[in-house]
């Protein structure tokens, strides 16, 4: 016989602040319910919930607006990074997404490196488009421009 609960807070492989989900009496009385997870339904829960919801779409909203102003100031800044290189134009090591970071950071722009989707070190001088994440809705890209280093 399943006991019916709401969320209040997020369970990986259950559900979502403000679900109603159907689990077994043991899970909610030795899990759930002590640790705050969840409630019995009830409308004083429900109106909680929402108010709870509320504040997190609110939340994510503007955590999605920083990150959109973000990847507008990143839309016209263009990188040059210098790397010693061979005459054939391949690099001695690699340009990883630390570097871009780090070159981001020069411009006054601060990134996490996990920011900088790039799948493999860039081996070799000329133009790259990197893609950035800065959020899980919102994506940029800097153009990259890698060049020898002088002597």
């Amino acid at each position: 016989m399943a006991i019916e609960l709401i969320l209040l807070k997020d369970v990986a492989e259950l559900g979502k602040v403000g679900d109603i989900v159907k689990v077994a009496p043991g899970y909610a009385r030795n899990y759930l319910l002590p640790r705050a997870f969840a409630e019995k339904v009830n409308r004083g829960t429900l109106r909680r919930v929402e108010a709870i919801k509320l504040r997190l779409q609110k939340e994510h909203e503007e955590r999605v607006a920083v990150a959109q102003a973000m990847a507008d100031k990143i839309a016209g800044t263009a990188l040059t990074i210098a790397v010693a290189a061979g005459e054939n134009g391949k690099l001695y090591g690699s340009v990883n997404a630390q570097m871009i970071a780090d070159a981001l950071k020069e411009q006054g722009i601060e990134i996490e490196k996990n920011a900088v989707a790039l799948d493999e070190p860039i081996h070799e001088t000329g133009d790259f488009d990197i893609e950035l994440k800065l959020h899980a809705e919102v994506k940029a890209a800097v153009k990259v421009t890698v060049v020898a280093k002088e002597a």
